[in-house]
């Protein structure tokens, strides 16, 4: 598995209301540490459905799916909240920050949730995450108080806090107009090239989705082209 940060094996899915519909079908992918993949497909193709099973936030498949090596498939819902906070960051089209608290804390969270370090070096770690998106100097308003792209800014920097080997987005510049997509765009650029990330986007974004590195087309459940540069 040298080499591979995710694998998903014959990944099926139903839906079952009223009766069981395929949602997704036989899905069978590979992506590569530092690659930087984008998803795409029209609306109700699965895309979504398919990320939040790579994710391990849907665990109601058939298939298997491994991530770093590890056979994730079957295994207990706390040992997979731990994978999942350790090893692989979230970036919703949505921020999601808590409005009442400060970007800093914010972006300790998911970094107090794993304990693996002292509330004096989450905050260093914090503030260096804030540093490296431009918006340092924000740590300390509340989150409601940021512009919407200063907002998905800090969404990611809390995404990074614990330097996870996978970084997934859902529509990440759904709500961005295009100078901040086009700067989210270079951040996760930067986080492929120059430190190894692995980077999932779901898309509808034709020019995002152009630029990564390779585009996964998907139609009606399945996966249409692999389609590499």
């Amino acid at each position: 598995m040298k080499g591979i940060a995710l694998k998903a094996e014959n990944i099926t899915k139903f839906f079952n209301d009223p009766v069981d519909m395929p949602v997704l079908k036989n899905i069978s992918l590979e992506v590569k540490k530092g690659e930087f993949v984008s998803i795409v497909g029209k609306s109700g193709c699965g895309k979504s459905t398919l990320l939040y099973v790579l994710s391990t936030m849907d665990t109601d498949y058939e298939g298997e799916l491994t991530i770093n090596g590890t056979q994730v498939t079957g295994l207990s819902l706390n040992n997979l909240a731990h994978i999942r906070n350790e090893s692989i960051g979230f970036v919703f089209q949505f921020h999601y920050l808590l409005p009442d608290f400060t970007c800093l804390k914010n972006v300790m969270i998911p970094a107090m949730r794993l304990g693996k370090y002292s509330t004096k070096e989450i905050e260093a770690k914090a503030y260096e995450k804030l540093k490296m998106f431009g918006v340092e100097e924000q740590a300390l308003k509340k989150a409601n108080k940021l512009s919407g792209g200063q907002q998905q800014r800090v969404a990611i920097a809390r995404a990074l806090i614990n330097d996870p080997a996978i970084i997934m987005g859902d529509e990440p510049t759904g709500n961005l107009d295009s100078k901040n997509t086009g700067i989210v765009f270079d951040l996760f650029q930067q986080l492929s090239k120059e430190f190894g990330q692995t980077i999932i986007t779901v898309t509808h974004d034709t020019d995002f989705a152009g630029r990564s590195d390779r585009i996964i087309t998907m139609a009606d459940g399945e996966i249409e082209s692999h389609g590499h540069k």
